[in-house]
């Protein structure tokens, strides 16, 4: 990678980082639970479990109810785990969420998997202009091959597999959606929306 390319990789992660630093007191959960950083503690001083389950319940508790969708929450410390979930996982079925309540994500997690990825390119493990099919050959040869840099710029014409599994009757939240369920959907498309890169 050219020193040029590897400084725009360096600054994107520098401000995602920093996107993300931002948001963190705009959100004020870490400082409300006494996560934020400090001087590391004196011996003797460390938070029990009960303190910190204490914290996380007046900062969430308030905001769900049994009328109302919640979250779970798990916070790892000193390796240590406390968890706690608050408000409904379902609310027609009267279901509390719990710590073990699997949640549909969405697309939380693109940024982190874009910023790994952008990660990986810098350390040389893989290049952004590497076939996806390099390292998923189950994906079919559509002829233009789309690359890694398409898929973090939604630009590789491959067809969304939510919407690809709607067709088959089950929609997105109608099952729990593996990670095998999802590359099975993608790697039997015979076609794609676009050209990769258009």
């Amino acid at each position: 990678m050219k020193s040029a390319g590897l400084e725009t990789y360096r600054m994107t992660i520098r401000r995602l980082a920093l996107f993300l630093a931002a948001r963190a007191p705009a959100l004020g959960l870490a400082a409300a639970l006494g996560l934020a950083p400090a001087p590391a503690p004196a011996l003797g001083a460390q938070q029990s479990d009960a303190d910190l389950a204490a914290r996380i319940d007046r900062v969430l508790a308030g905001n769900a109810t049994s009328a109302a969708p919640g979250c779970a929450v798990g916070v790892a410390r000193d390796g240590r785990i406390v968890e706690r979930a608050f408000g409904m996982a379902d609310l027609e079925l009267g279901v509390p969420n719990t710590p073990e309540t699997i949640f549909e994500t969405g697309s939380v997690a693109k940024q982190f998997t874009a910023a790994a990825i952008v990660l990986l390119a810098i350390e040389g493990k893989l290049r952004l202009d590497d076939p996806v099919r390099k390292y998923i050959p189950e994906l079919p040869d559509y002829g233009a091959p789309p690359l890694i840099r398409h898929l973090l710029n939604h630009t590789s014409g491959i067809r969304d597999w939510g919407s690809v599994l709607a067709l088959t009757g089950y929609g997105r939240g109608d099952r729990v959606i593996s990670q095998a369920l999802a590359l099975d959907v993608i790697t039997h498309q015979k076609g794609i929306d676009f050209t990769p890169g258009a």
